[in-house]
C-alpha cells in the first residue's frame, strides 16, 4: 500500500460517480430534501430586550404562545419562553417584574436557517431539547420560528 499523493493530473473527483440517495419513504425524502422554509414558521412575535419582564409575561399570556423571540434590528439576541418564566421569573416575580427581559431571557439561542433541511429543525428539537427553534435567513435576519405544532403539520402531509 502506497501513501504517495497522486500527481495533480491524476486527480479523480470523488463525486464523479455519485449516485443520489434513493428514498423508499416520501416522509424520509421530505425530511432530507425539503428546506425548513417549507415548514410554516410564521407568524412569530418579537420583543425588544428592553421590554419589561411583566410586559413580556402579559404578552405570552395574551397571545397564548409559549415563546417570544427577542430581537434588535431584526437580529436574534435571545428567546423568552414559558420555561424562562417558570425557572427565572415566577418565584421572584416581584423582584424581576420591572427589569428588562435581557436579564432573564435565554441568550445565544440555537437557531436554524430557512434553507437547512427539515430534519435539521427536528434534530435541534430532539437533541437540544428545545420546543421552539428560531429561523433565520442567510443574512441572519430573523424570519420565523418552528414549533412542535408546525412540525406536526409538516409531517402530517406525508401520512395518508
Amino acid at each position: 500500500m502506497s501513501n504517495a499523493v497522486p500527481a495533480p493530473d491524476e486527480f479523480q473527483d470523488p463525486l464523479e460517480n455519485y449516485e443520489p440517495k434513493q428514498f423508499n419513504d416520501p416522509l424520509e425524502k421530505a425530511l432530507v430534501e425539503e428546506e425548513i422554509g417549507t415548514i410554516r414558521h410564521e407568524p412569530f412575535t418579537t420583543i425588544s430586550p428592553d421590554t419589561l419582564v411583566h410586559e413580556a409575561v402579559e404578552k405570552l399570556a395574551g397571545l397564548g404562545v409559549a415563546c417570544l423571540l427577542v430581537a434588535e434590528d431584526d437580529k436574534l439576541v435571545g428567546v423568552f419562553s414559558d420555561r424562562d418564566v417558570l425557572s427565572k421569573v415566577v418565584l421572584e416575580f416581584d423582584e424581576v417584574k420591572d427589569r428588562c427581559v435581557r436579564d432573564v431571557m435565554t441568550t445565544n439561542p440555537i437557531y436554524v436557517y430557512e434553507d437547512d433541511s427539515a430534519v435539521t429543525a427536528l434534530s435541534v428539537m430532539v437533541i437540544c431539547g428545545y420546543r421552539h427553534v428560531p429561523v433565520l435567513d442567510l443574512n441572519d435576519k430573523l424570519v420565523g420560528i418552528i414549533s412542535p405544532q408546525r412540525v406536526t403539520d409538516f409531517l402530517q402531509r406525508y401520512f395518508g
